[in-house]
């Protein structure tokens, strides 16, 4: 096996606030409720000709840019198939059975995921990392882990092969 170097990212400005509620056990919705959600970040690679993985500020910028985009949000699935999401104008409707959500479009993220646990937000984050089209994030890399805590100490985590512009 050839030498594999990481590094972690964790930084207090890795936090955004948000608010969500999930599905579990089938048929259960919780209540609306938010979060003070910290994100950290390890890439693993080869070293490059400067003796590093990756430049730490561009994957802390590349961080920093994704959390931004979920803060101050109400986080919505727009895959699950218990909570049924819908924009209507400027207000963005979500059903769960009999129950029933509206808020402003533009306080809203409605994510690519079946549900917003911590754990497929990360898959989110790890999966918008490897769309930036920086070529300071192009370097060896290998491997992707992300870690989302959504209540200090409670961390949902991503890991995946780096897929450059997937």
């Amino acid at each position: 096996m050839s030498e594999q170097f990481s590094v972690w990212l964790e930084k207090e400005q890795l936090i955004f606030s948000a608010a969500h509620f999930i599905t579990f056990a089938g048929n259960i919705c919780e209540s609306i409720h938010g979060h003070n959600y910290r994100v950290r970040c390890e890439v693993t690679g080869k070293l490059d000709e400067n003796g590093y993985v990756v430049d730490f500020i561009a994957l802390r910028d590349a961080l920093d840019a994704i959390v931004r985009r979920l803060d101050h949000k109400v986080l919505l699935p727009s895959g699950s198939s218990l909570i049924k999401v819908e924009t209507e104008g400027e207000e963005v409707v979500a059903t769960f059975e009999q129950r029933r959500w509206v808020f402003p479009k533009d306080n809203c993220l409605i994510l690519p995921v079946s549900n917003t646990t911590a754990e497929l937000m990360a898959k989110f984050i790890a999966e918008e990392l490897m769309k930036l089209d920086d070529p300071r994030l192009q370097n060896a890399i290998d491997e992707i882990t992300v870690g989302v805590d959504e209540n200090e100490g409670q961390w949902g985590t991503y890991r995946t092969s780096w897929q450059s512009g997937s």
